[in-house]
């Protein structure tokens, strides 16, 4: 029974501030609005990685659900789009110097990259396309642009299997590297999770680089290989540069899986691990340090 009249004035007597928050720790309550250590957030994310694989499978079979064809458009889209860029740049323009197998070479250097673009573009507006989501639930933010990466690889995986199947039709021979294929899609994903991190985050602070993010992909389309092979094109420092940086390397690493003319080598997948780990180290962290903000303004 509270000591005291009706008209008792004041604050209702209890606990002090301290041993509310103690008592709050000790069932797991979290403040609202407040950045969590590092190490916690990490294993928060991996705590939810079920919800983030069933997000992920709905938002990819919801995408195709109004069309006749239904997922065959997972396999059509990147088909067609090949046919496109082959008959632009195989037949009118070309740029086929220094492959043997240009249609092998041409189709997993782009459908590779339809993923990473598709993946880093649309990871940039996760939070900011989600806004009401991330305001009215307690969860890491981080699982929105890790989400959108891995529905954009649930979405590429007809086409990479379809990759296996162009290989036999334009004369590749199996070969036991071929079952790196699976590694090398993985270390693209963690690359373009990587980069889709720290695109968040800029475009939920400064909404107008989302601007930016199209012309970035632009360009990345015409200096990382896809329909031609950098190494016959560039030389010196420049043809470096081009040839490590992050997307080339990783479309030159799934090559090396499937096509005979490009034999593995150690380079290639050291740069791509390299960039792999590092671009998604420091994304996560860089994401991580800005989780308070999220929502905010």
């Amino acid at each position: 029974m509270t000591l005291g009249g009706p008209d008792q004035q004041g604050s209702l007597p209890g606990l002090d501030l301290e041993e509310a928050a103690e008592l709050a720790r000790r069932h797991g309550l979290q403040q609202v609005g407040v950045r969590p250590p590092l190490g916690r957030y990490a294993r928060d994310v991996w705590g939810k990685r079920h919800f983030l694989l069933s997000l992920s499978t709905a938002n990819f079979l919801a995408r195709h659900q109004n069309n006749y064809l239904g997922q065959l458009w997972a396999v059509l889209n990147p088909l067609l789009l090949a046919a496109a860029y082959w008959l632009i740049f195989g037949v009118l323009l070309r740029t086929d110097r220094g492959t043997e197998n240009y249609v092998g070479f041409l189709t997993i250097g782009l459908f590779t990259f339809m993923f990473m673009s598709a993946g880093f573009n649309y990871a940039a507006k996760a939070l900011v396309d989600q806004l009401s989501l991330v305001r009215a639930l307690q969860f890491p933010r981080a699982l929105l642009p890790i989400s959108v990466v891995l529905t954009e690889l649930l979405a590429s995986l007809p086409a990479f299997v379809m990759l296996v199947v162009i290989a036999l039709v334009t004369g590749e021979p199996p070969h036991w590297k071929w079952l790196l294929l699976p590694v090398a899609i993985g270390i693209v994903a963690m690359t373009t999770t990587g980069i889709g991190l720290l695109a968040a985050r800029f475009v939920h602070g400064a909404r107008d680089l989302a601007n930016l993010i199209p012309l970035a992909t632009r360009m990345l389309r015409y200096i990382s290989g896809i329909f031609f092979s950098v190494t016959a094109y560039a030389s010196g420092l420049i043809g470096d540069i081009l040839q490590f940086q992050p997307v080339a390397v990783s479309l030159t690493m799934v090559r090396e899986c499937l096509l005979e003319e490009a034999p593995l080598t150690w380079s290639t997948w050291a740069w791509s691990a390299g960039w792999a780990v590092g671009l998604l180290a420091i994304g996560f962290v860089f994401f991580w340090r800005a989780e308070a903000s999220y929502g905010r303004g």
